[in-house]
C-alpha cells in the first residue's frame, strides 16, 4: 500500500460529516494485470426512489515544492483510476479531494482551471481545520 497523504484523516472525517459512509480505505481496483489503490470509497443513500450514490476519492495535499509537479502526479493518478473505473465501477464517480486553500490559491488560476476543464476533473474541497466539505465541483 502506498503512503497516505497527510490530510487523509481530515478528508475522511469531512466526508463522514457530510453524510457519507466510508466503504473502502483504500479502494482497490484490479484491471487485468494492474492493481491500483484509490484513497477512499464511500456511499450515501439518496431519496428512496434514487437509490445510492457512490464515489471514489483520491486525496492530494499539494504540499510539494512545485504545484505543477503536484498537479502532474494527481492528474496522472486521476486519469488512470477514471479509466479503470469506467469498466470496473461505472456507477461510482471519481473525485480529487484537496484542501480549500489549495483550491482558492492554485485551482482558481486560469492554467489550473484549463487543466480541470480539459481533463473533466471532479473536485471536493475540504476545510482541514473544521474537517468539513466546503464545495463539490463537478466537471
Amino acid at each position: 500500500m502506498s503512503a497516505r497523504d497527510k490530510i487523509h484523516l481530515p478528508v475522511k472525517n469531512a466526508l463522514v460529516k457530510d453524510g457519507w459512509t466510508i466503504t473502502h480505505d483504500p479502494y482497490t481496483l484490479r484491471y487485468e494485470e494492474v492493481t491500483v489503490q484509490v484513497d477512499l470509497a464511500a456511499e450515501r443513500l439518496l431519496a428512496a426512489e434514487r437509490g445510492e450514490e457512490k464515489i471514489a476519492i483520491e486525496i492530494k495535499g499539494f504540499r510539494g515544492l512545485s504545484p505543477v509537479h503536484d498537479m502532474e502526479e494527481a492528474l496522472g493518478q486521476y486519469q488512470i483510476y477514471a479509466t479503470f473505473m469506467e469498466d470496473l465501477a461505472p456507477t461510482r464517480k471519481l473525485y480529487l479531494a484537496i484542501p480549500d486553500f489549495v483550491y482558492s490559491d492554485l485551482f482558481s488560476q486560469k492554467a489550473f482551471q484549463r487543466i480541470m476543464r480539459r481533463n473533466a476533473l471532479n473536485l471536493v474541497t475540504v476545510n482541514l481545520e473544521s474537517e468539513e466539505v466546503v464545495e463539490w465541483i463537478e466537471s
